[in-house]
C-alpha cells in the first residue's frame, strides 16, 4: 500500500501546478538533523525498551511520552512546570479519557457478544449463506468498510475482531492474512466520512471544509482500496515472512 501510495504520488505530481523548487542544499539538511536529534531518538527509546525486555508495550509507550516530555521542559525549554504545561496535560486528558469511554463501552458490548454467543451463531449463519473463501473475503472487505465509515477504529479492533477470527477459523483463513486485512480495511476507515479521523483533522489544520479534503483524497482511496484488494487475494503478501521465520 506504501509503494501503491508512491507511486500515485508520483504520476499525479505532474499535473499540479507548483512553485520552482529550490536546490537541495546538504549543508541545510545535515543543520536540519542535527537540530532534529531529540526527536530523532525517540522510537529508539520506545523499542529499545521494549525489545530490550524490561518494558511491556503499554511501559514503553509511557516511557517515551516522558522522554518527550523532558525534551520539551529541560532541552527545548518550550514547556514549564507553569507555563504550557498545565494546559497539555488537561488535553491529553481530554483525549485519553475520550479513547478510554470508548474503549469500555466496545469491551463491554465484546463481552456481552461473547455471553450471548453471537460469534458462534454468526459464524454458523456465514458459513450456511457464504460456501466461497474468496466470496467471504469480498464480503468482509465490504462490511469492514462499512464499519470503518460508521465506526471509531479502536473499538472496531476490540468488537469485530474476536467475532471475525471465529468466521475466519471456519472458513480455513489464515490467521494472520486475515488479521492484515482486517487492519488494510480499518485503515481506509481513516479517509472515510463520516467518522474518518484523517480527514477531521486534516480538515481542522489546513481549515478546508470535509467535502473539500474527502475530493482531495478521493483517489488516493481509490488507490489504497486496490492495495486492499491485492492483500485480500494474494496471501502470499501477508503470510510469506511469517512462514519463513516458522511462525
Amino acid at each position: 500500500m506504501l509503494i501503491a501510495t508512491a507511486l500515485w504520488g508520483i504520476m499525479s505530481q505532474g499535473r499540479t501546478q507548483v512553485e520552482s523548487e529550490p536546490e537541495f542544499d546538504w549543508k541545510l539538511a545535515k543543520q536540519a538533523l542535527w537540530e532534529a536529534k531529540w526527536e530523532l531518538l525517540m522510537p529508539l527509546v520506545s523499542l529499545g525498551a521494549l525489545f530490550g525486555g524490561f518494558a511491556t508495550p503499554v511501559e514503553a509507550a509511557a516511557l517515551t511520552a516522558l522522554y518527550a516530555l523532558c525534551i520539551e521542559t529541560l532541552i527545548y525549554q518550550d514547556l514549564t512546570l507553569t507555563k504550557g504545561l498545565p494546559g497539555v496535560m488537561k488535553e491529553c486528558g481530554l483525549v485519553v479519557g475520550g479513547v478510554l469511554l470508548i474503549q469500555g463501552v466496545a469491551l463491554g458490548f465484546t463481552n456481552y457478544l461473547v455471553d450471548a454467543e453471537v460469534m458462534s451463531r454468526a459464524a454458523g449463519w456465514a458459513t450456511s449463506v457464504i460456501h466461497s473463501p474468496s466470496v467471504f473475503l469480498l464480503a468482509l472487505n465490504i462490511f469492514l468498510l462499512v464499519v470503518g465509515c460508521l465506526m471509531e477504529i479502536y473499538a472496531a479492533i476490540v468488537i469485530q475482531a474476536p467475532l471475525l477470527v471465529v468466521i475466519g477459523n471456519a472458513f480455513g483463513i489464515d490467521p494472520v492474512h486475515l488479521g492484515i486485512v482486517f487492519l488494510a480495511n480499518l485503515e481506509l476507515g481513516y479517509l472515510t466520512p463520516p467518522i474518518g479521523l484523517n480527514l477531521l483533522l486534516a480538515s481542522f489544520r489546513f481549515h478546508k471544509s470535509v467535502p473539500e479534503v474527502l475530493r482531495a483524497v478521493l483517489p488516493l482511496t481509490l488507490v489504497l482500496g486496490a492495495g486492499v484488494l491485492l492483500i485480500t487475494y494474494v496471501p502470499a503478501l501477508t503470510t510469506t515472512l511469517p512462514r519463513l521465520f516458522g511462525r
